[in-house]
Protein backbone atom coordinates (compact mmCIF):
# COMPACT_ATOMS: atom_id res chain seq x y z
CA UNK A 1 0.00 0.00 0.00
CA UNK A 2 1.31 3.46 -0.89
CA UNK A 3 1.58 5.84 2.06
CA UNK A 4 0.13 9.34 1.95
CA UNK A 5 3.45 11.18 1.53
CA UNK A 6 4.44 9.00 -1.43
CA UNK A 7 1.00 9.39 -2.96
CA UNK A 8 1.20 13.18 -2.68
CA UNK A 9 4.64 13.19 -4.29
CA UNK A 10 3.38 11.10 -7.20
CA UNK A 11 0.42 13.44 -7.71
CA UNK A 12 2.76 16.45 -7.66
CA UNK A 13 5.02 14.69 -10.17
CA UNK A 14 2.13 14.09 -12.58
CA UNK A 15 1.02 17.72 -12.27
CA UNK A 16 4.61 18.77 -13.03
CA UNK A 17 5.05 16.54 -16.08
CA UNK A 18 1.55 16.54 -17.62
CA UNK A 19 0.90 20.15 -18.67
CA UNK A 20 -0.72 22.03 -21.58
CA UNK A 21 1.51 23.01 -24.52
CA UNK A 22 0.96 24.73 -27.85
CA UNK A 23 3.30 23.59 -30.60
CA UNK A 24 6.43 21.47 -30.53
CA UNK A 25 8.02 21.94 -27.13
CA UNK A 26 11.62 22.44 -28.34
CA UNK A 27 11.10 25.65 -30.39
CA UNK A 28 8.50 26.73 -27.83
CA UNK A 29 11.10 26.22 -25.08
CA UNK A 30 13.45 28.56 -26.97
CA UNK A 31 10.61 31.06 -27.44
CA UNK A 32 9.95 30.88 -23.69
CA UNK A 33 13.63 31.48 -22.93
CA UNK A 34 13.59 34.46 -25.32
CA UNK A 35 10.46 35.87 -23.67
CA UNK A 36 12.11 35.64 -20.24
CA UNK A 37 15.30 37.36 -21.40
CA UNK A 38 13.24 40.09 -23.08
CA UNK A 39 11.21 40.66 -19.92
CA UNK A 40 14.47 41.08 -18.00
CA UNK A 41 15.69 43.56 -20.62
CA UNK A 42 12.46 45.54 -20.42
CA UNK A 43 12.38 46.57 -24.06
CA UNK A 44 12.31 45.12 -27.55
CA UNK A 45 15.69 43.55 -28.37
CA UNK A 46 17.75 44.94 -31.22
CA UNK A 47 19.62 41.63 -31.46
CA UNK A 48 18.99 38.10 -30.20
CA UNK A 49 21.62 35.37 -29.85
CA UNK A 50 20.45 31.80 -29.15
CA UNK A 51 22.95 29.14 -28.07
CA UNK A 52 21.28 25.73 -28.14
CA UNK A 53 22.10 22.10 -27.48
CA UNK A 54 22.27 19.74 -30.45
CA UNK A 55 19.04 18.00 -29.44
CA UNK A 56 17.14 21.28 -29.30
CA UNK A 57 18.45 22.18 -32.76
CA UNK A 58 17.51 18.74 -34.10
CA UNK A 59 13.95 18.90 -32.78
CA UNK A 60 13.30 22.46 -33.94
CA UNK A 61 14.50 22.36 -37.54
CA UNK A 62 11.56 20.93 -39.42
CA UNK A 63 8.51 21.48 -37.25
CA UNK A 64 5.68 23.95 -37.79
CA UNK A 65 5.37 26.88 -35.39
CA UNK A 66 1.73 27.28 -34.25
CA UNK A 67 -0.35 29.83 -36.12
CA UNK A 68 2.47 30.99 -38.39
CA UNK A 69 2.52 28.68 -41.40
CA UNK A 70 6.31 28.65 -40.94
CA UNK A 71 8.83 26.14 -39.67
CA UNK A 72 11.93 26.40 -37.53
CA UNK A 73 13.46 28.53 -34.82
CA UNK A 74 13.75 32.09 -36.24
CA UNK A 75 10.03 32.87 -36.18
CA UNK A 76 9.62 31.17 -32.78
CA UNK A 77 12.42 33.29 -31.34
CA UNK A 78 11.11 36.50 -32.92
CA UNK A 79 7.62 35.93 -31.54
CA UNK A 80 9.04 35.00 -28.14
CA UNK A 81 10.66 38.44 -28.01
CA UNK A 82 7.73 40.38 -29.45
CA UNK A 83 4.66 38.80 -27.85
CA UNK A 84 5.86 36.02 -25.53
CA UNK A 85 4.89 35.95 -21.86
CA UNK A 86 7.00 33.65 -19.69
CA UNK A 87 4.10 33.17 -17.27
CA UNK A 88 2.33 31.21 -20.04
CA UNK A 89 5.08 28.54 -19.89
CA UNK A 90 4.65 26.13 -22.85
CA UNK A 91 1.74 28.21 -24.15
CA UNK A 92 4.06 31.21 -24.45
CA UNK A 93 2.84 32.19 -27.94
CA UNK A 94 -0.90 31.84 -27.36
CA UNK A 95 -1.54 35.61 -27.80
CA UNK A 96 -0.49 35.46 -31.45
CA UNK A 97 -2.60 37.47 -33.93
CA UNK A 98 -2.17 37.98 -37.71
CA UNK A 99 -0.88 41.50 -37.11
CA UNK A 100 1.70 40.30 -34.60
CA UNK A 101 2.74 37.50 -36.95
CA UNK A 102 3.43 40.06 -39.68
CA UNK A 103 5.55 41.98 -37.20
CA UNK A 104 7.43 38.82 -36.32
CA UNK A 105 8.13 38.06 -39.97
CA UNK A 106 9.55 41.57 -40.43
CA UNK A 107 11.79 41.06 -37.40
CA UNK A 108 13.15 37.83 -38.88
CA UNK A 109 13.77 39.49 -42.25
CA UNK A 110 15.92 42.15 -40.55
CA UNK A 111 18.52 39.48 -39.64
CA UNK A 112 18.49 40.34 -35.96
CA UNK A 113 18.61 36.69 -34.83
CA UNK A 114 21.74 34.53 -34.58
CA UNK A 115 21.37 30.82 -33.77
CA UNK A 116 24.27 28.50 -32.98
CA UNK A 117 25.10 25.30 -31.13
CA UNK A 118 26.27 25.67 -27.54
CA UNK A 119 29.62 23.97 -27.09
CA UNK A 120 30.86 22.33 -23.91
CA UNK A 121 27.47 21.62 -22.32
CA UNK A 122 26.54 17.97 -21.78
CA UNK A 123 22.87 18.65 -21.01
CA UNK A 124 20.76 17.53 -23.97
CA UNK A 125 18.06 20.11 -23.28
CA UNK A 126 19.79 23.49 -23.13
CA UNK A 127 18.71 26.91 -24.39
CA UNK A 128 20.64 30.10 -23.67
CA UNK A 129 19.27 33.34 -25.12
CA UNK A 130 20.95 36.73 -24.90
CA UNK A 131 18.99 39.83 -25.94
CA UNK A 132 20.58 43.22 -26.52
CA UNK A 133 19.25 46.77 -26.87
CA UNK A 134 20.82 50.21 -26.40
CA UNK A 135 24.11 48.71 -25.22
CA UNK A 136 22.45 46.55 -22.52
CA UNK A 137 22.21 42.76 -22.55
CA UNK A 138 20.21 40.19 -20.58
CA UNK A 139 20.47 36.41 -20.67
CA UNK A 140 18.05 33.63 -19.77
CA UNK A 141 18.91 29.93 -19.62
CA UNK A 142 16.67 26.87 -19.65
CA UNK A 143 18.26 23.49 -18.93
CA UNK A 144 17.16 19.99 -17.98
CA UNK A 145 13.46 20.67 -18.53
CA UNK A 146 11.47 22.70 -21.03
CA UNK A 147 10.46 25.30 -18.43
CA UNK A 148 13.33 24.97 -15.96
CA UNK A 149 15.28 28.21 -15.72
CA UNK A 150 18.78 28.16 -14.20
CA UNK A 151 21.05 31.01 -13.17
CA UNK A 152 24.08 30.23 -15.35
CA UNK A 153 25.53 27.58 -17.64
CA UNK A 154 27.87 26.55 -14.81
CA UNK A 155 24.82 25.40 -12.86
CA UNK A 156 23.43 23.12 -15.56
CA UNK A 157 24.88 19.84 -14.32
CA UNK A 158 24.36 20.72 -10.67
CA UNK A 159 21.22 19.04 -9.37
CA UNK A 160 20.98 21.71 -6.68
CA UNK A 161 19.88 24.15 -9.39
CA UNK A 162 16.62 22.34 -9.94
CA UNK A 163 13.80 24.63 -8.96
CA UNK A 164 12.36 24.36 -5.49
CA UNK A 165 8.98 23.72 -7.13
CA UNK A 166 10.27 20.27 -8.07
CA UNK A 167 11.34 19.28 -4.57
CA UNK A 168 7.94 18.03 -3.49
CA UNK A 169 7.65 15.82 -6.57
CA UNK A 170 11.14 14.30 -6.33
CA UNK A 171 10.47 10.57 -6.22
CA UNK A 172 12.02 7.60 -7.99
CA UNK A 173 9.32 5.40 -9.43
CA UNK A 174 9.20 1.71 -10.22
CA UNK A 175 6.60 -0.29 -12.13
CA UNK A 176 4.96 -1.75 -9.03
CA UNK A 177 4.58 1.73 -7.55
CA UNK A 178 3.11 3.03 -10.80
CA UNK A 179 0.55 0.21 -10.93
CA UNK A 180 -0.38 0.39 -7.25
CA UNK A 181 -0.91 4.14 -7.41
CA UNK A 182 -2.99 4.00 -10.58
CA UNK A 183 -5.24 1.25 -9.28
CA UNK A 184 -5.68 2.29 -5.63
CA UNK A 185 -5.53 6.11 -5.47
CA UNK A 186 -8.76 7.86 -4.57
CA UNK A 187 -10.66 8.71 -7.73
CA UNK A 188 -11.05 12.34 -6.61
CA UNK A 189 -7.25 12.62 -6.31
CA UNK A 190 -6.61 11.56 -9.90
CA UNK A 191 -9.68 12.80 -11.75
CA UNK A 192 -7.63 15.75 -13.01
CA UNK A 193 -6.13 13.45 -15.67
CA UNK A 194 -9.43 13.79 -17.57
CA UNK A 195 -8.04 17.14 -18.75
CA UNK A 196 -5.61 15.16 -20.90
CA UNK A 197 -8.56 13.49 -22.62
CA UNK A 198 -10.27 16.86 -23.14
CA UNK A 199 -7.20 18.50 -24.67
CA UNK A 200 -5.84 15.65 -26.78
CA UNK A 201 -9.07 14.21 -28.14
CA UNK A 202 -10.13 17.76 -29.03
CA UNK A 203 -6.85 18.17 -30.93
CA UNK A 204 -7.75 15.07 -32.94
CA UNK A 205 -11.18 16.49 -33.78
CA UNK A 206 -9.83 19.92 -34.69
CA UNK A 207 -7.20 18.35 -36.95
CA UNK A 208 -9.93 17.00 -39.21
CA UNK A 209 -11.03 20.56 -40.02
CA UNK A 210 -7.77 21.38 -41.80
CA UNK A 211 -4.95 19.82 -43.78
CA UNK A 212 -1.97 19.41 -41.49
CA UNK A 213 1.32 17.65 -42.05
CA UNK A 214 0.89 14.46 -44.06
CA UNK A 215 -2.80 14.10 -43.16
CA UNK A 216 -2.13 10.60 -41.86
CA UNK A 217 -5.08 10.65 -39.48
CA UNK A 218 -7.48 11.71 -42.22
CA UNK A 219 -5.99 9.21 -44.65
CA UNK A 220 -6.73 6.31 -42.29
CA UNK A 221 -10.37 7.45 -42.18
CA UNK A 222 -10.79 7.38 -45.97
CA UNK A 223 -12.61 4.58 -47.86
CA UNK A 224 -9.45 2.99 -49.28
CA UNK A 225 -7.93 2.74 -45.83
CA UNK A 226 -11.13 1.29 -44.39
CA UNK A 227 -10.89 -1.40 -47.04
CA UNK A 228 -7.45 -2.26 -45.68
CA UNK A 229 -7.79 -1.67 -41.92
CA UNK A 230 -11.55 -1.98 -41.60
CA UNK A 231 -13.84 0.20 -39.52
CA UNK A 232 -12.30 -1.13 -36.32
CA UNK A 233 -11.10 -0.11 -32.88
CA UNK A 234 -7.58 -0.48 -34.27
CA UNK A 235 -8.14 1.95 -37.15
CA UNK A 236 -9.99 4.41 -34.91
CA UNK A 237 -7.14 4.44 -32.38
CA UNK A 238 -4.52 5.05 -35.07
CA UNK A 239 -6.61 7.74 -36.76
CA UNK A 240 -7.40 9.74 -33.60
CA UNK A 241 -3.81 9.57 -32.40
CA UNK A 242 -2.22 10.42 -35.75
CA UNK A 243 -4.67 13.27 -36.37
CA UNK A 244 -3.70 15.07 -33.17
CA UNK A 245 -0.03 14.67 -34.07
CA UNK A 246 -0.64 15.87 -37.65
CA UNK A 247 -2.14 19.10 -36.32
CA UNK A 248 0.49 19.69 -33.68
CA UNK A 249 3.48 19.04 -35.97
CA UNK A 250 1.80 20.96 -38.78
CA UNK A 251 1.68 24.19 -36.77
CA UNK A 252 -1.97 24.31 -35.71
CA UNK A 253 -2.76 26.69 -32.85
CA UNK A 254 -4.22 23.81 -30.83
CA UNK A 255 -3.16 23.13 -27.24
CA UNK A 256 -2.42 19.56 -26.21
CA UNK A 257 -1.63 17.98 -22.85
CA UNK A 258 2.04 17.05 -22.92
CA UNK A 259 3.92 14.38 -21.01
CA UNK A 260 7.50 14.84 -19.81
CA UNK A 261 7.95 17.89 -22.00
CA UNK A 262 6.54 16.38 -25.20
CA UNK A 263 3.15 17.01 -26.74
CA UNK A 264 3.46 13.95 -28.97
CA UNK A 265 4.17 11.80 -25.93
CA UNK A 266 1.12 13.28 -24.23
CA UNK A 267 -1.04 12.50 -27.27
CA UNK A 268 0.36 8.98 -27.57
CA UNK A 269 -0.22 8.27 -23.86
CA UNK A 270 -3.80 9.60 -24.03
CA UNK A 271 -5.69 9.06 -27.27
CA UNK A 272 -5.21 5.30 -27.74
CA UNK A 273 -6.44 4.71 -24.18
CA UNK A 274 -9.45 7.02 -24.60
CA UNK A 275 -10.56 5.52 -27.91
CA UNK A 276 -10.20 1.96 -26.62
CA UNK A 277 -12.12 2.76 -23.43
CA UNK A 278 -14.98 4.35 -25.36
CA UNK A 279 -15.35 1.52 -27.85
CA UNK A 280 -14.85 -1.19 -25.24
CA UNK A 281 -17.47 0.52 -23.05
CA UNK A 282 -15.20 0.77 -20.02
CA UNK A 283 -16.41 2.80 -17.06
CA UNK A 284 -15.31 6.35 -16.33
CA UNK A 285 -13.27 5.11 -13.36
CA UNK A 286 -11.51 2.50 -15.49
CA UNK A 287 -10.61 5.16 -18.05
CA UNK A 288 -9.25 7.54 -15.41
CA UNK A 289 -7.10 4.81 -13.86
CA UNK A 290 -5.90 3.65 -17.28
CA UNK A 291 -4.87 7.21 -18.20
CA UNK A 292 -2.97 7.60 -14.93
CA UNK A 293 -1.27 4.25 -15.55
CA UNK A 294 -0.33 5.26 -19.10
CA UNK A 295 1.00 8.72 -18.26
CA UNK A 296 2.80 7.65 -15.10
CA UNK A 297 4.49 4.75 -16.90
CA UNK A 298 5.81 7.20 -19.49
CA UNK A 299 7.03 9.53 -16.73
CA UNK A 300 8.76 6.61 -15.00
CA UNK A 301 10.61 5.59 -18.17
CA UNK A 302 11.66 9.19 -18.87
CA UNK A 303 13.20 9.42 -15.40
CA UNK A 304 16.13 7.29 -16.59
CA UNK A 305 15.96 8.09 -20.31
CA UNK A 306 16.10 11.87 -19.92
CA UNK A 307 13.91 14.62 -21.34
CA UNK A 308 15.57 14.43 -24.77
CA UNK A 309 17.42 11.46 -26.23
CA UNK A 310 18.26 9.63 -29.44
CA UNK A 311 15.35 7.26 -28.77
CA UNK A 312 12.02 8.37 -30.24
CA UNK A 313 9.62 9.46 -27.50
CA UNK A 314 6.76 7.55 -29.11
CA UNK A 315 8.43 4.35 -27.86
CA UNK A 316 8.08 5.57 -24.29
CA UNK A 317 4.54 6.88 -24.61
CA UNK A 318 3.38 3.81 -26.52
CA UNK A 319 4.61 1.61 -23.68
CA UNK A 320 2.41 3.71 -21.41
CA UNK A 321 -0.63 3.39 -23.65
CA UNK A 322 -0.06 -0.37 -23.97
CA UNK A 323 -0.19 -0.61 -20.17
CA UNK A 324 -3.39 1.46 -20.08
CA UNK A 325 -5.05 -0.64 -22.77
CA UNK A 326 -3.99 -3.87 -21.07
CA UNK A 327 -5.61 -2.61 -17.88
CA UNK A 328 -8.81 -1.77 -19.79
CA UNK A 329 -8.78 -5.30 -21.19
CA UNK A 330 -8.87 -6.58 -17.62
CA UNK A 331 -5.15 -7.21 -17.23
CA UNK A 332 -3.53 -7.44 -13.81
CA UNK A 333 -0.01 -6.38 -12.83
CA UNK A 334 1.64 -9.43 -14.39
CA UNK A 335 -0.18 -8.89 -17.71
CA UNK A 336 0.78 -5.20 -17.70
CA UNK A 337 4.44 -6.11 -17.09
CA UNK A 338 4.18 -8.54 -19.99
CA UNK A 339 2.91 -5.78 -22.27
CA UNK A 340 5.90 -3.60 -21.27
CA UNK A 341 8.35 -6.39 -22.11
CA UNK A 342 6.61 -7.10 -25.40
CA UNK A 343 6.94 -3.42 -26.31
CA UNK A 344 10.62 -3.29 -25.41
CA UNK A 345 11.29 -6.40 -27.50
CA UNK A 346 9.90 -4.66 -30.58
CA UNK A 347 10.49 -0.90 -30.71
CA UNK A 348 13.95 -0.54 -29.14
CA UNK A 349 16.21 1.48 -31.40
CA UNK A 350 13.64 3.69 -33.15
CA UNK A 351 15.62 6.89 -33.61
CA UNK A 352 14.48 10.43 -33.03
CA UNK A 353 15.42 12.44 -36.11
CA UNK A 354 13.79 15.65 -34.98
CA UNK A 355 10.26 16.93 -34.55
CA UNK A 356 8.42 17.14 -37.87
CA UNK A 357 5.14 16.24 -39.61
CA UNK A 358 6.24 12.65 -40.21
CA UNK A 359 6.30 12.05 -36.45
CA UNK A 360 2.71 10.88 -36.95
CA UNK A 361 4.10 7.85 -38.83
CA UNK A 362 6.29 6.90 -35.89
CA UNK A 363 3.43 7.41 -33.47
CA UNK A 364 1.31 5.08 -35.59
CA UNK A 365 4.03 2.43 -35.43
CA UNK A 366 4.21 2.82 -31.67
CA UNK A 367 0.46 2.65 -31.13
CA UNK A 368 0.11 -0.38 -33.42
CA UNK A 369 2.74 -2.17 -31.36
CA UNK A 370 1.00 -1.08 -28.15
CA UNK A 371 -2.15 -2.89 -29.22
CA UNK A 372 -0.26 -6.00 -30.33
CA UNK A 373 1.68 -6.08 -27.06
CA UNK A 374 -1.48 -5.74 -24.98
CA UNK A 375 -3.23 -8.52 -26.90
CA UNK A 376 -0.24 -10.83 -26.51
CA UNK A 377 -0.06 -10.06 -22.80
CA UNK A 378 -3.75 -10.88 -22.33
CA UNK A 379 -3.11 -14.21 -24.08
CA UNK A 380 -0.44 -14.92 -21.48
CA UNK A 381 2.37 -14.41 -23.99
CA UNK A 382 5.46 -12.48 -22.93
CA UNK A 383 8.89 -12.13 -24.51
CA UNK A 384 11.29 -14.05 -22.26
CA UNK A 385 14.59 -13.02 -20.72
CA UNK A 386 16.33 -15.32 -23.20
CA UNK A 387 15.35 -12.95 -26.00
CA UNK A 388 17.27 -9.76 -26.67
CA UNK A 389 17.40 -7.03 -24.01
CA UNK A 390 14.32 -8.19 -22.10
CA UNK A 391 14.99 -9.26 -18.49
CA UNK A 392 12.90 -11.23 -16.01
CA UNK A 393 12.44 -7.98 -14.06
CA UNK A 394 10.22 -5.43 -15.77
CA UNK A 395 12.18 -2.59 -14.16
CA UNK A 396 15.47 -4.03 -15.38
CA UNK A 397 13.97 -4.37 -18.88
CA UNK A 398 13.03 -0.69 -18.79
CA UNK A 399 16.51 0.24 -17.58
CA UNK A 400 18.03 -1.76 -20.44
CA UNK A 401 15.89 0.19 -22.89
CA UNK A 402 16.76 3.59 -21.43
CA UNK A 403 20.46 2.75 -21.19
CA UNK A 404 20.49 2.16 -24.93
CA UNK A 405 18.49 5.33 -25.61
CA UNK A 406 20.39 7.61 -23.24
CA UNK A 407 23.94 6.27 -23.60
CA UNK A 408 24.58 3.78 -26.38
CA UNK A 409 22.75 5.81 -29.04
CA UNK A 410 24.69 9.04 -28.46
CA UNK A 411 26.81 8.52 -31.59
CA UNK A 412 23.60 7.87 -33.50
CA UNK A 413 22.29 11.20 -32.25
CA UNK A 414 25.43 12.97 -33.49
CA UNK A 415 25.15 11.31 -36.89
CA UNK A 416 21.45 12.20 -37.21
CA UNK A 417 22.18 15.86 -36.48
CA UNK A 418 25.10 15.84 -38.93
CA UNK A 419 22.87 14.45 -41.67
CA UNK A 420 20.09 16.94 -40.92
CA UNK A 421 22.37 20.00 -40.84
CA UNK A 422 24.28 18.77 -43.89
CA UNK A 423 21.10 18.88 -45.96
CA UNK A 424 20.79 22.59 -45.18
CA UNK A 425 24.28 23.56 -46.24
Amino acid sequence: MIDEETRNRIIALIHQEVVPAIGCTEPICVALCTAKATEQLGTRPEKIEAFLSANILKNAMGVGIPGTGMIGLPIAIALGALIGKSEYQLEVLKDLTPELLAEGKRYVSENRIVISQKEGVCEKLYAEVTVTAAGRSETAIIAGGHTRFVESCVDVDNTATQSSDNAESSIQLNMRMVYDFATTASLNEIRFIEEARTYNMNAAREALKGNYGHNLGKTIDRPLSKGIFGNTIFSHIISRTASACDARMGGAMIPVMSNSGSGNQGICATNPVCVYAKENENTEEELIRALILSHLTAIYIKQSLGTLSALCGCVVASIGSSCGITYLMGGDFSRICASVKNMIANLTGMICDGAKPSCSLKITSGVSTALLSALLAMEGKCVSSEEGIVDDSVDKSIHNLTSIGADAMCKTDDMVLSIMTGKRC
